[in-house]
């Protein structure tokens, strides 16, 4: 059942389709793991690494938000089910248990990083098809890639 029409044809809807459901797991997954290592980290820079999570995660679920409706605007059902993130989610996470501050820096660069590269390739995908969800998908690779490079200084000056 199509509930709301959309605008764009069959073929490209399709492909912004898949960007835009693939990046709505991407975020949600991104602000579950973020969430856990807020939790569980420590060390010495706790505080600060602890307030740069809290930072991705508000990030994360603000633009899953927006992801979603821009599915919906498409006539697309965005599926955020507990058992669709679980399924489909492929990024790094923490370990369960208390996490080293350096160990949780060294997941974030890793699993945003990840992410960024998904990102880019469907802003590629969604070029022709829908400039935009390609237009929001380079606002949403800004802001991960930001996140990304404030994990990354944490690790200054590079160990060996």
């Amino acid at each position: 059942m199509t509930v709301v029409k959309s605008t764009i044809p069959e073929s490209a809807r399709q492909v912004t389709g898949d960007a835009l459901q693939s990046t709505l797991v991407d975020l949600l997954g991104l602000s579950l793991i973020g969430k856990q290592a807020h939790w569980n980290v420590v060390g010495p820079r706790f505080r600060s690494i602890h307030l740069q999570l809290d930072e991705v995660v508000t990030a994360a679920r603000d633009f899953a938000d927006t992801v979603a409706e821009r599915a919906s605007a498409l006539g697309l059902p965005p599926d955020g089910r507990p058992e669709t993130i679980a399924s489909a989610f492929t990024l790094p996470g923490p370990k369960d248990g208390w996490v080293r501050d350096s160990e949780v820096v060294e997941v974030m660069v890793e699993a945003l990083g990840a992410a960024i590269g998904r990102l880019r390739e469907r802003i590629e995908a969604t070029e022709k098809a829908d400039p935009v969800t390609q237009d929001l998908l380079i606002t949403v690779t800004a802001e991960l890639e930001k996140q990304r490079w404030m994990f990354d200084a944490e690790n200054w000056p590079k160990e060996g």
